[in-house]
């Protein structure tokens, strides 16, 4: 009888142990459908361009049992997807790729009643970078150039860029501000298009990430001027930042991947396991080298902590621009 009821607890202790360990993994979270990828701007762009690598980097390393499926929502400077996102059916299969738009829109569109602080971090995977970009055949090679050309055709010197009120026109605002200029700008739905109008010569410049005009860059149609970075950007030694020129200003866009509102600390563990290893992988290093990205990976109360900085910093910008009051 012993034996036999030292047995039956010891049969009785491994069952126990064997229902909290599979209880452990079924508390885990996976997804079990396919994944909304929303994409806060239009086909070609950067944000576009990333969002459909990491996809790619997911899918061919067999990384998530569910595949990414890359939806572009780029209405009202990114107020179509933060509305698609704050509205999500289900916040554990609902993700998006960021701009800085993520910061201005709900700044300058109030009603949206959105508060970038309930979305969850996932990761930063990098901060993208600014160019000043003209048609090789406008003859302009340098900044000062470019200034004093602007300058003498006024308003009818149109600059392209993605959205309004969106970084492209906060860099476009800034020059026209502090270099006496009045360029016209226009907004268009992704950074791919304004790289094409530029290329195309319907644009006079633009102000694209490398990755929206490095193409054209490389087929010799479009010329780099002024970096607006704080350092030369390794892909374009020859081309001087902006500081160096004497202007006090840089600028970079967020380039992270957010959770929806109401994301379970279970899936957002998940997510952010997924995202470190796409930022790992050799692809994704060699496309941030290639593509002048900068910046490490950042999530959880650290990226919080950057969303804050670059909300109350976009809020004093808008408002020097008097897009907001």
């Amino acid at each position: 009888m012993t034996i036999a009821r030292g047995l039956m607890v010891s049969f009785i202790g491994a069952t126990a142990l064997a229902a909290t360990t599979f209880s452990g993994i079924a508390s885990a979270f996976e997804p079990n459908k396919p994944i909304d990828f929303v994409i806060m701007a239009g086909k070609g762009g950067g944000a576009d361009k990333m969002a459909r690598l990491m996809q790619a980097i997911i899918e061919k390393e067999k990384m998530a049992p569910r595949p990414l499926v890359p939806v572009n929502k780029s209405g009202g400077s990114g107020a179509e997807a933060l509305i698609a996102m704050k509205n999500a059916n289900d916040p554990n299969h609902t993700i998006m790729v960021t701009l800085n738009s993520f910061f201005t829109t709900p700044l300058r569109q109030p009603g949206l009643d959105v508060d970038i602080m309930k979305f969850a971090p996932v990761g930063r995977m990098a901060e993208d970078t600014f160019l000043l970009w003209v048609h090789k055949d406008e003859g302009i090679n340098t900044f000062e150039e470019y200034l004093k050309v602007a300058a003498e055709r006024g308003s009818g010197w149109v600059m392209g860029g993605t959205g309004k009120n969106s970084e492209d026109n906060i860099i476009t605002d800034f020059l026209n501000n502090n270099y006496g200029l009045s360029m016209k700008y226009i907004p268009y739905k992704g950074g791919g298009e304004v790289a094409k109008q530029v290329a195309g010569k319907q644009l006079n410049s633009s102000v694209n990430n490398p990755s929206e005009a490095l193409g054209f860059f490389e087929s010799g149609d479009l010329v780099p001027l002024v970096a607006f970075t704080d350092e030369r950007l390794p892909l374009f030694p020859d081309v001087p930042t902006l500081k160096e020129l004497g202007g006090d200003f840089s600028y970079f866009m967020q380039r992270a991947v957010v959770g929806a509102p109401g994301m379970s600390d279970e899936a957002l563990a998940y997510y952010e396991g997924l995202f470190q290893k796409v930022y790992d992988s050799a692809e994704w290093q060699k496309y941030k080298s290639a593509k002048s990205l900068m910046g490490d990976f950042t999530n959880g109360d650290d990226l919080k902590a950057y969303w804050v900085t670059q909300r109350d910093r976009h809020q004093k910008i808008l408002k020097a621009s008097g897009a907001i009051k």
